[in-house]
């Protein structure tokens, strides 16, 4: 079993920055690939980024390429996201997840391990 827990949201004027921050507990951290994904009100829950923690490899949803880089602490069993450059549409909850091997999936149905979710909201 994994259990994840977020940390980092809150509120942010357009232009700004956040970090979120994912600490994983539970089974050998470097077997996961780790994701972020987010949920709107009235929106389905959709992928922002993910990153195969043996490799390093990141992969990204179009909508934040470029503004936002997920990183991995193997030390600290911890995956990061640093999010710039933000907007008002990028406000959402959002969800770390794990699912155990080293491929990175768009789909929700794809990662077994949910954390409880942080708010992140954009003001214009």
């Amino acid at each position: 079993q994994v259990q994840l827990v977020e940390s980092g949201g809150g509120l942010v004027q357009a232009g700004g920055s956040l970090k979120l921050s994912c600490a994983a507990s539970g089974r050998t951290f470097s077997s996961y690939t780790m994701g972020w994904f987010r949920q709107a009100p009235g929106k389905e829950r959709e992928f922002v980024a993910a990153i195969i923690v043996s490799s390093g490899n990141p992969g990204y949803a179009d909508s934040v390429k470029g503004r936002f880089t997920i990183s991995r602490d193997n030390a600290k069993n911890t995956v990061n996201l640093q999010m710039n450059m933000l907007k008002p549409d990028d406000t959402a909850v959002y969800y770390c997840a794990a699912r155990v091997g080293g491929f990175i999936y768009y789909s929700v149905g794809r990662f077994a391990y949910w954390g409880q979710g942080t708010q992140v909201t954009v003001s214009s």
